[in-house]
């Protein structure tokens, strides 16, 4: 179907995170939040209140630094199952509108509301009810942002924050992108940012005077992707692909950052078998099987090593990762103070069919109890059940945006 005959929308919830922590505790309304951990702790901001946001902090900034710049916030650990219960309520609503939808985080998502009109009326139409439908829902608000493709509709919804809903027809995309940032466009990040305005590129318009040739020669093929983007045009990485069209992840990762360096064996391979169970638990959600695996370590100075291994046979049972990880870590770990530790799978493969009937026999049945164990931890939290070596770890979940458990994501039946 033509770009120009679509209807996206680009569903954002507004300060997802904090609405979600006023919902059960009112007295934050109003009030610099800060969600993702204490002031004096270390870590990153997942989510600030507008009224924090006021002061100048915002996500992925360090608690520490938030805590300078808005002294009188309120700091809040987070609570992810409530997070994961409510973006099941979002998916809910936004189902009633499309079948065709995909939830890119755990507060946003888009909607191919194509070829819906004689159910939903015209585009704003079908936006204000689903504003509706979803206060009503989940007492929550969102800003929605509707356009010919998704690169529009997210830009839309940005510009429509809070509460808000923007709708620009077809024809108008070139001309309402072209007065924005480049730092506007997806993709575009500080690095890029700093790329482009080094070539005289400051706003899309700058962007989309420029020959296609010209971007290629300077930016490769990451300048062509720019190119149809300062038009408006889904191109490059994720854009090329269909909204609700699952291409898998490419890797799986957990990290965690101590609050004090660690330079105890014990503590730390009990965090590293955490990790590796967090990792599992998502290769198992999307039946995904690793076959290479890294261990990321941290020490006080910053330094960091990474080490891998590739395995015989893919896996993705807690303790066969951590078994691998482990014997990593001990064969690189230098008796220093850790920082931070992480364990990262990649390189995903079918169950090996090399297995003996035996073998296979024990995965299938380690593999029933671990998808137990993950209902338990989706319903009760990441801390109800663990490895006897991991709960010897004290984590807290980290409140992000790409859970365990998103709603809409197919699971292994």
């Amino acid at each position: 179907m033509a770009s120009a005959e679509r209807t996206i929308f680009h569903v954002d919830m507004d300060a997802f995170f904090v609405s979600v922590e006023e919902l059960f505790d009112p007295t934050l309304k109003g009030k610099p939040v800060v969600v993702g951990g204490q002031a004096h702790e270390r870590g990153v901001v997942s989510a600030a209140s507008y009224a924090a946001r006021k002061f100048g902090v915002h996500s992925a900034m360090p608690l520490r630094t938030a805590a300078k710049l808005c002294p009188q916030a309120v700091f809040v650990d987070g609570h992810p199952e409530w997070y994961r219960e409510y973006s099941g309520k979002v998916f809910e609503v936004l189902n009633r509108f499309s079948p065709k939808l995909e939830m890119v985080s755990i507060d946003e998502a888009y909607v191919d509301m194509t070829g819906t009109e004689r159910l939903h009326g015209p585009p704003m139409r079908a936006a204000h009810a689903l504003h509706e439908v979803m206060k009503a829902t989940t007492q929550l608000n969102c800003s929605i942002g509707i356009g010919t493709s998704r690169l529009i509709a997210k830009v839309c919804s940005d510009q429509a924050k809070p509460n808000g809903v923007l709708y620009i027809l077809p024809g108008g995309e070139s001309a309402f992108l072209a007065p924005l940032d480049v730092r506007k466009i997806p993709g575009v990040g500080k690095v890029m940012e700093k790329r482009l305005q080094d070539q005289g590129i400051r706003k899309v318009g700058d962007l989309a005077a420029r020959d296609d040739r010209w971007l290629k020669q300077n930016f490769g093929a990451l300048g062509l992707a720019l190119a149809g983007k300062s038009r408006g045009l889904d191109a490059g990485a994720w854009f090329d692909g269909e909204i609700g069209v699952d291409e898998g992840p490419r890797s799986v990762s957990h990290e965690h950052t101590f609050n004090n360096d660690i330079a105890e064996a014990q503590v730390l391979e009990a965090m590293l078998a955490r990790l590796s169970e967090m990792v599992c638990r998502r290769l198992r959600e999307q039946n995904l099987h690793a076959r290479t695996l890294q261990l990321k370590l941290r020490y006080t100075d910053f330094t960091t090593i990474t080490r891998a291994r590739t395995l015989e046979q893919p896996t993705a049972v807690d303790s066969e990762v951590f078994a691998a990880i482990r014997e990593l870590f001990r064969a690189n770990w230098n008796r220093g103070a850790v920082r931070l530790l992480g364990v990262h799978a990649a390189h995903f493969d079918e169950e090996s069919e090399q297995l003996s009937l035996e073998g296979r026999t024990a995965h299938d049945k380690w593999n029933q109890a671990l998808s137990a164990a993950d209902r338990l931890r989706e319903k009760f939290g990441e801390n109800t059940i663990s490895l006897a070596t991991g709960m010897k770890a004290r984590f807290r979940e980290r409140t992000h945006e790409n859970p365990a458990a998103l709603p809409g994501e197919k699971k292994d039946t």
